[in-house]
């Protein structure tokens, strides 16, 4: 079978459990299947199928997982967020749509070459920095939860930090191929490069209050340092430093502060926004192992107000521990360890450096903002506000993750296609 017909055998698996999905949530809440509820699973399985019809022409010798597993990722967070609140489910439907629509833009517009963008580099850095510090304008940007990370412009709101993370992984992809020759050395001079970004990784964490989104982008670049030098000096310096500016910041900025706080112990009843990570890890413990099953969790109280606010965008994860149990989560969970094996994978069988280092850091990338929420909500480190990828609602976290989707299909397709 070759690998376009096996993408579309398992995209057309993902329709099948898709559908299930939606008629289980409907089930739980209407005692009754509805043609409203299938048509979602309809027009998703039809959206997917056209961008495996641009993924056949564009990249025909690309990895056959990553597009079904992305499929499968946006399937479990659309069919929660129906459960949750049906207009939700509309709006991040017309998101992966626009997603979707991105990702098949950026296939047919690099599929000659993707190394092209190598050449902009530091205009893509520059973006990069530009887009991290738009949410510290006072007329732009915008507090949720105590943390400055989005962008209001009219009725829009975006988080400009979700395309600026694949910006800065295109910047450091060609920025590292052309200097690792002289980094591996180890002189002084290249330690520069490190220092300002961590420099900018402490800026980003005192204009944003956000501890999340710091360890992100400087996890990203220590990465793919590692991978460009093989020295594990970097990696060892890099931690220390951030952990040394990450103490500073939890001495000068209250809302680090305050998360740390809520981390040690949100039950503390001076903790008044520790309440959303104590209801949380109630939901979480109503799971159980098999969970309570789809639609038929509580997330409202008998008066009709949420029990977790932000249920949709931050504690996704907590609805699903609570109606799908442990097994489901770790399902999950293995969905996402599944993708990053299959982008590792490209990034080992691509040829050029610039290749490597791009599907090295959009992968790692992928997996530490995983690790980052999930951790968060099970309180193994401090609660951000990032998204989980490709399940929280919220359009430029889908956006960004397609064109994510689209890059590594790209070295993929480079890696595996013919001589």
């Amino acid at each position: 079978m070759s690998l376009r017909n096996r993408e579309l055998l398992n995209l057309l698996v993902v329709g099948v459990l898709t559908g299930i999905g939606f008629a289980s949530v409907y089930i739980a809440r209407q005692a009754e299947v509805s043609t409203a509820s299938l048509s979602y699973a309809l027009f998703f399985l039809a959206l997917y199928l056209a961008a495996h019809v641009v993924a056949r022409y564009a990249v025909p010798y690309a990895d056959p997982y990553l597009l079904p597993l992305a499929a499968l990722l946006t399937a479990i967070g659309l069919t929660m967020i129906y459960r949750l609140d049906p207009t939700n489910a509309f709006r991040q439907g017309l998101w992966i749509v626009i997603g979707v629509a991105v990702f098949a833009a950026t296939l047919l517009g690099l599929r000659h070459d993707y190394r092209a963008i190598e050449r902009y580099k530091y205009l893509l850095g520059v973006a990069a920095v530009a887009l991290l510090f738009l949410p510290g304008l006072p007329v732009f940007g915008q507090t949720v939860n105590g943390a400055r990370l989005w962008v209001h412009v009219g009725p829009l709101e975006f988080q400009p930090g979700e395309l600026a993370k694949i910006l800065l992984i295109c910047f450091l992809a060609g920025y590292l191929r052309e200097k690792r020759e002289v980094l591996a050395q180890g002189s002084a001079k290249a330690i520069g490069p490190l220092l300002v970004v961590w420099g900018a990784a402490m800026l980003v964490l005192v204009v944003s209050n956000d501890l999340g989104s710091a360890l992100l982008y400087f996890g990203i670049f220590l990465a793919m340092l590692y991978v460009a030098t093989a020295r594990l000096t970097y990696v060892i310096a890099g931690v220390a430093l951030f952990l040394i500016g990450s103490a500073g910041a939890y001495k000068v900025v209250g809302h680090v502060r305050e998360r740390v706080a809520i981390w040690l112990n949100p039950w503390k009843t001076e903790h008044t926004t520790g309440y959303q990570l104590v209801q949380s890890t109630y939901s979480i413990g109503n799971g159980h192992f098999g969970g309570t099953g789809l639609g038929k969790g509580t997330f409202e109280t008998t008066a009709g107000h949420p029990l977790i606010p932000s249920l949709n965008t931050d504690f996704i994860y907590s609805a699903l521990a609570q109606e799908l149990g442990l097994i489901g989560c770790a399902a999950v969970v293995l969905l996402y360890m599944l993708f990053c094996l299959r982008g590792f994978r490209a990034a080992l069988l691509a040829e050029d450096g610039f290749s490597k280092l791009l599907a090295v850091g959009l992968t790692f990338g992928f997996a530490l903002q995983t690790f980052i929420i999930v951790g968060g909500i099970l309180r193994v480190i401090p609660l951000t506000g990032i998204t989980l990828p490709f399940v929280s609602y919220g359009g430029s976290s889908i956006v960004a993750n397609f064109i994510l989707l689209a890059l590594l299909l790209l070295v993929s397709n480079r890696a595996q296609e013919p001589k």
